[in-house]
């Protein structure tokens, strides 16, 4: 989760900057770093993005407790789109709207995934001390 937060700053830091398909990129990764970290609770390791998205959903919507959902998915889906376009599309044209927008959702994202993490965290130590 360190690492998600870390390039979420600097996702927000490039948006700032005017730096759009950078910040993209960041956005992007900081949600794929928060992905793995969230599939480590559940002794999962991805080694791809595809392969990450497709383990978040069946673990956490498919198979979660209703705290991810659907819309959720489809976010991140939409942030590995736009971040392949900004990363390989010599053509592609990121607009200042939708990298805010990327930026927003990642923050969305990394948030939600990391008051998960803290809950279950706390939820396991806890399970933890009572067996004891």
């Amino acid at each position: 989760m360190e690492r998600a937060v870390e390039l979420l700053s600097e996702a927000q830091d490039l948006l700032m900057k005017e730096s759009y398909k950078s910040a993209n990129n960041r956005a992007f990764y900081s949600i794929e770093k928060s992905i793995k970290a969230l599939l480590a609770i559940v002794g999962k390791e991805v080694q791809t993005h595809s392969g990450g998205l497709k383990q978040f959903n069946f673990e956490f919507i498919y198979k979660g407790d209703g705290t991810f959902s659907q819309e959720d998915y489809q976010l991140i889906a939409k942030a590995e789109r736009i971040r392949n376009a900004s990363d390989y599309d010599d053509f592609y044209i990121a607009s200042k709207e939708e990298t805010q927008q990327q930026v927003s959702n990642a923050e969305y994202i990394v948030g939600k995934i990391e008051k998960y993490i803290l809950k279950e965290t706390e939820n396991m130590e806890s399970d933890a001390e009572n067996e004891r």
